[in-house]
């Protein structure tokens, strides 16, 4: 496609200007997808010469170091107990003696005697030797039954993940034990001393309290979040399910058998590329509706709240508010039991005469995914309304001023000044809050369950007409038939799709582009 300059850019009409626009970004994909294919290649290019130059930093450390150096490579903190840094030191040498005592004598405290050495070997085929039910036969001839538990697939699977969390960690704290030794021999070589145990401590509550603060968190972070999705991650290359329970069955390493299973397209009575298919189109086509019908409406609420003439302001804001102080699971329930079909709107319907018979709700798909969006509604305006309060009252009143005497009419005085401030304010909260509908699960759960049931998609975890892709994934982990390996590889694919829409939207808003505009 042409590129064209600005001053040609500006002489196009409006329409012509939205398809130069639409037709660029669609030109750009593929730049972008080449920039990104760069950026990961790149990105390992930088991990390889890291660790190159690591190794011969390590090397030229040991060749050039004293002896109390070279020994810290194998005795961790050696050296600054050595050199009187005792504290850092004993902090070395006592990770290096958890490390040993979990990799190969962990097994005095645990049940079942294993150690992290035994967890990692046997990582590669997650157990060999499953339940076993032995038949014994008393002298009186009574014969017993007993299961006798060998390997279980899912605890050597979640102890192979933390023995190789923990041998990372190690590694970092060795090549830390190695710096810090190359660091205090150069200190002494120019003659000045060496901090001291209560240096550190000094320095840990001064110079370095941000490291003291992000230290816990960090390590939350870590064990609960990174290492749970590191986990979440194999298990989508496993055949874990209600069948392969990892105790009385074994799983085992599938490879990409989960994501074959998935995305390809069959005719059998399994359907699950089909289900994933129809469940991505409506989960798309509801982060659409919920976001921007939220926004927009959200505005127009806080716009007429604010108007001048308007009496009662505060009142108006707390009844709103009071929609979002109830707890979801008491107001979205009520709604539910609202709309079924011996609900209290049907009666007042009937009532007034505008229907004969009980309408169905929840039971077509039709009329469940437009209740579950004008619900939503009625949920998420009070958000927006007070975010757009707060940022109306701090567009200048004179910009509104000086339009009104160029004659611009109250939509011109919106979509000029008003819509596009709001826009570039809250632009970044308009791709978190799509995301969010993407996985926004108690909408949906709380009021249809995912209903009506799709029975064109039927062996697919009871898939129904308004199942948003979250709400799937806990359906294919509960009930009597659980695939935690398609659930684990749902919640990968959902991750891709979200990531590819918020990299690619927040790369072309105004607030990260045109970031000076509003300054």
């Amino acid at each position: 496609m042409k590129k064209i300059d600005e001053l040609e850019y500006l002489k196009l009409s409006k329409w012509n200007k939205f398809v130069y626009r639409f037709l660029s970004f669609f030109a750009a994909i593929p730049s972008k997808l080449w920039g990104l294919v760069k950026a990961v290649g790149r990105f390992f290019k930088n991990i390889g010469l890291g660790i190159s130059r690591e190794c011969k930093d390590l090397v030229t450390t040991f060749v050039k170091g004293d002896w109390k150096t070279k020994l810290s490579y194998v005795i961790m903190g050696f050296g600054n107990i050595a050199r009187g840094q005792i504290l850092r030191g004993v902090l070395f040498l006592l990770m290096e003696v958890v490390f040993i005592f979990y990799m190969f004598f962990s097994q005095l405290l645990n049940a079942d005697g294993s150690n992290g050495l035994q967890w990692l070997s046997k990582l590669p085929t997650l157990g060999t030797q499953g339940a076993e039910i032995v038949e014994t036969t008393s002298r009186f001839g009574t014969v017993t039954h007993t299961t006798i538990y060998h390997d279980n697939s899912f605890k050597i699977l979640l102890y192979g993940v933390l023995t190789l969390f923990f041998i990372a960690a190690f590694i970092y704290t060795w090549r830390a034990n190695i710096r810090q030794n190359k660091i205090a021999e150069q200190i002494l070589k120019t003659g000045k001393p060496l901090k001291s145990g209560k240096d550190d401590l000094r320095s840990l509550v001064d110079d370095n309290f941000h490291k003291t603060l992000l230290a816990l968190p960090l390590t939350g972070i870590l064990v609960f979040t990174v290492m749970p999705i590191f986990f979440m991650i194999l298990v989508a290359f496993t055949n874990y399910d209600f069948e392969h329970d990892g105790l009385s069955t074994l799983f085992h390493w599938n490879g990409l058998a989960g994501f074959k299973e998935m995305l390809t397209w069959n005719s059998g009575p399994v359907k699950y590329s089909a289900a994933f298919g129809e469940i991505l189109t409506w989960t798309l086509v509801w982060a659409f509706f919920a976001t921007f019908t939220n926004y927009f409406l959200g505005i127009f609420v806080a716009m007429m709240i604010n108007k001048k003439g308007i009496r009662l302001k505060k009142l108006w804001r707390t009844v709103l508010v009071l929609t979002i102080a109830i707890p979801q699971f008491i107001s979205l329930l009520f709604v539910s039991q609202m709309f079924a079909k011996n609900g209290i709107v049907n009666g007042v319907l009937k009532d007034i005469g505008l229907i004969t018979a009980d309408i169905d709700w929840w039971n077509s798909p039709s009329l469940a995914r437009i209740l579950v969006i004008v619900i939503n509604i009625w949920i998420g305006i009070p958000y927006l309304m007070l975010i757009a309060t707060g940022i109306l009252m701090n567009i200048p009143a004179d910009l509104y001023e000086s339009s009104r005497i160029d004659g611009a009419s109250g939509w011109k005085q919106f979509s000029k000044i008003t819509l596009p401030y709001m826009l570039f304010i809250t632009g970044p909260y308009l791709l978190t809050s799509f995301t969010s509908n993407m996985n926004n699960f108690n909408v949906i759960y709380l009021l249809t369950g995912g209903g009506p049931t799709n029975t064109a998609l039927s062996g697919t975890s009871n898939v129904g007409h308004t199942d948003l892709l979250i709400t799937w994934l806990f359906k294919l982990t509960t009930g009597a038939n659980q695939k935690y390996y398609l659930a684990s590889v749902v919640g990968i694919l959902v991750f891709l799709v979200v990531a590819i829409i918020t990299l690619v939207v927040y790369n072309v808003l105004p607030s990260v582009k045109n970031e000076e505009d509003f300054q």
